[in-house]
């Protein structure tokens, strides 16, 4: 193929997102995909802002092949690939994709975790993949370490021998480690396992396991007052990104499996499962249905169909005589609220944002920009500062939004605004639960001394 010859936009024999199609797996097929794909995107070149594959596509086609998508080096195919951090506001943003029917049926982030899926099963992974993508096994480890892990963190020797022996950038700001479980909470308040009363079922997530316990706490107590029954499960696994981040598909399916099967019990009785975390409820929703083995699917998509975010269900009942508005206290007018990437590819609309108009007097301030954190991509020695870059727009967004007060349902996103920015946001279930306690906010919310009970039709 040369550059004399055009180029089809429509699918080479090539095309599959299948990984349990064998063609998936097959080199050749993919390079199909790669020049046609690659060709797309030179025409299109809607997708420049996003992150830095498209720019860094469009300058090697440019400057240096003449417009001949070809021509490309496999290590310059590599380095558009590697730039790729799965935020998938590309695919959200692409007119050509399979979600609108389009006969291009493009969709670069696929293309990006096939090519790392052949990769990976050609090289295995790396010390710091194997790390940073298990998370489970570094909250345990750092739990062992009594508090030790989160001193030594901050610690600039040791920053550097991590960076050196794992590659974590020393700069990076990385989160501590909780002393106790969520899970531990759950079961000394009786919140385990209720698979007969449960309503929704929590999906912690490992990052609210593992380091951030009362985000969870929260999420229960917001849910528990408007009147929802909620369960919590003992021995959920980490959703499997991180080890799909790197085209590791065998621990992503075992950790997928593990999760559905302690899930379906209360999928099967009609709960809801309601995942804190975007990016964890967007592989449930969307991922795991195209790449468990296809005798999983079909257990996978009935898991799907019951996802839902923890703000997307309050605001399904918000029409009902439990939905609860008896706020004590408010953070203000103005809060400056980020859209997670991962909530947006769900296309559930920004639910929490409007949980939080329900607070008296707030005015959400929505920036939409992406804040570069992307799982491990900003702690990465290679990417750290690639990912500040990125996050740039999205940092003087929250700026100027001018408040004290932000909120994220990303937790890895509060985590990179917390370092670039100055401020870390909450999650809008954290400032719901403040705002239902008199002492969680500052300015209090005055309260009628007489107030009709709910129902009560005597003043009408």
């Amino acid at each position: 193929m040369s550059a004399n010859k055009p180029i089809s936009y429509m699918p080479s024999e090539g095309l599959s997102y299948d990984p349990e199609d064998n063609l998936y797996w097959d080199v050749d097929a993919l390079d199909k995909e790669i020049t046609r794909v690659f060709e797309v995107c030179h025409g299109c070149r809607m997708c420049f802002k996003f992150c830095d594959s498209f720019p860094n596509l469009f300058k090697y086609i440019d400057d240096l092949h003449d417009g001949d998508v070809t021509k490309l080096t496999d290590k310059e195919t590599q380095h558009v690939m590697d730039d790729c951090f799965q935020c998938k506001l590309c695919e959200v943003q692409c007119p050509y994709t399979p979600r609108d029917s389009h006969e291009y049926q493009l969709d670069f982030p696929k293309l990006v975790h096939r090519y790392k899926a052949i990769l990976h099963k050609k090289n295995g992974s790396s010390l710091r993949d194997k790390v940073l993508a298990n998370p489970d096994a570094a909250g345990k480890v750092a739990r062992m370490s009594l508090g030790m892990a989160n001193v030594m963190n901050r610690v600039s020797l040791h920053r550097v021998f991590m960076e050196k022996a794992l590659g974590v950038h020393r700069d990076k700001l990385l989160p501590d480690f909780a002393s106790s479980t969520f899970e531990s909470w759950a079961e000394k308040s009786g919140k385990m396992e209720k698979q007969n009363q449960a309503e929704v079922v929590l999906f912690q997530t490992c990052y609210v396991q593992n380091n951030e316990p009362s985000i969870g706490k929260d999420t229960v107590d917001v849910l528990e007052k408007n009147g929802v029954k909620v369960s919590c499960i003992k021995g959920l696994k980490c959703c499997g990104m991180p080890s799909w981040e790197n085209g590791d598909i065998e621990t992503l399916r075992k950790n997928a499996k593990h999760n559905m099967k302690l899930l379906s019990p209360f999928v099967d009785r009609g709960a809801k499962i309601l995942s804190i975390n975007p990016t964890c409820g967007m592989m449930m929703r969307r991922e795991y249905i195209e790449l468990l083995k296809k005798e999983d699917r079909p257990q996978a998509q009935k898991m799907a169909d019951a996802i839902q975010d923890p703000g997307e269900y309050l605001w399904s009942i918000r029409q009902e005589e439990r939905f609860n508005t008896d706020f004590k206290s408010t953070p203000g007018v103005a809060v400056g609220y980020h859209t997670p990437c991962h909530l947006r590819v769900q296309a559930v609309g920004f639910k929490g944002r409007d949980l939080l108009k329900k607070i008296p007097g707030v005015k959400p301030k929505m920036v939409m920009e992406c804040c570069g954190h992307d799982g491990t991509y900003a702690m990465k020695t290679e990417s750290f500062e690639a990912s500040k870059r990125v996050g740039e727009k999205a940092f003087d967004g929250m700026k100027k939004t001018e408040t004290e007060v932000w909120s994220t349902e990303c937790p890895l996103a509060a985590i990179q605004f917390q370092q670039h920015a100055g401020i870390k946001p909450m999650h809008p279930m954290t400032i719901l639960a403040k705002a239902y306690r008199e002492d969680g906010f500052p300015e209090k919310i005055d309260v009628p001394v007489e107030k009709t009970p709910k129902g009560d039709k005597s003043a009408n």
